[in-house]
């Protein structure tokens, strides 16, 4: 199999989607029509929707959180584990997926484009976002500091991303002007922007620039290399020291 040219100098970028988490018995919504107990995931998944029912967002993200706590790191998580350990902070990993996985695995350069799904937050008071890892399944809990709600610290449909994480994958890219540069992608659908433009952004930098996915997404024309094939899979033999 060709490999990317990863000598000790060289910086990688790499970015996951859902695909890589599906592998290890996570739910993906995109593909299962979208719906959770007949509910549509942007009713379940939106300010509008913890407003209307916030007793219902908590019922899904408790189940959500069960499942993703059975779940364990698959192969292609090890792979960029192991990476992560070769290249030090040559490495940074961006992730759309909210379960953790990529941690548990041993990355710790990670920025979690969408939050994360074991963490919470208020949703009136300026509290900093807290680890829990609680199933809020009768009700939907109270901040014990203010009173107000708590809310996952997920970023849900018509909600910004925080916009720190693109400022500290703009500050690797420019680091890694003078170096060798990776870009890798992974289980994405290539369709939720602005991380499906991180590709153009790396390309930019004059990244060589890799992708990974069971099936071509819809900006596979956009990388240098696409590897067709499950992450778990692939990634452990692409990766190879």
């Amino acid at each position: 199999m060709k490999q990317p040219a990863i000598g000790a100098d060289t910086f990688v970028l790499v970015l996951t989607g859902a695909g890589v988490s599906a592998e290890s018995g996570i739910p993906t919504f995109r593909g299962s029509g979208g719906l959770w107990n007949d509910h549509r995931f942007e009713e379940l998944a939106s300010p509008e929707g913890f407003a209307r029912d916030p007793a219902l967002v908590w019922r899904f993200y408790s189940w959500r959180r069960s499942v993703a706590a059975g779940c364990a790191p698959n192969p292609g998580h090890a792979a960029l584990a192991a990476l992560e350990q070769r290249l030090g902070d040559h490495f940074l990993l961006a992730t759309q997926n909210v379960d953790g996985l990529h941690r548990a695995a041993g990355n710790t350069r990670v920025l979690e484009l969408h939050g994360n799904l074991f963490t919470s937050r208020c949703s009136r008071c300026d509290r900093p976002p807290f680890e829990d890892r609680a199933l809020h399944e009768a009700r939907a809990p109270a901040c014990d500091r203010c009173g107000g709600l708590l809310r996952p610290h997920i970023v849900w449909f018509g909600e910004a991303l925080d916009p720190s994480h693109f400022e500290a994958i703009e500050a690797f890219l420019e680091r890694a002007r003078a170096h060798p540069l990776v870009f890798l992608a992974a289980g994405t659908s290539g369709v939720v922007y602005p991380a499906a433009g991180l590709v153009d952004v790396a390309r930019r930098f004059g990244a060589e620039t890799w992708l990974v996915n069971a099936d071509p997404p819809d900006n596979a024309h956009r990388f240098q290399h696409f590897v067709q094939g499950r992450s778990g899979e692939v990634l452990p033999a692409l990766l190879a020291p």
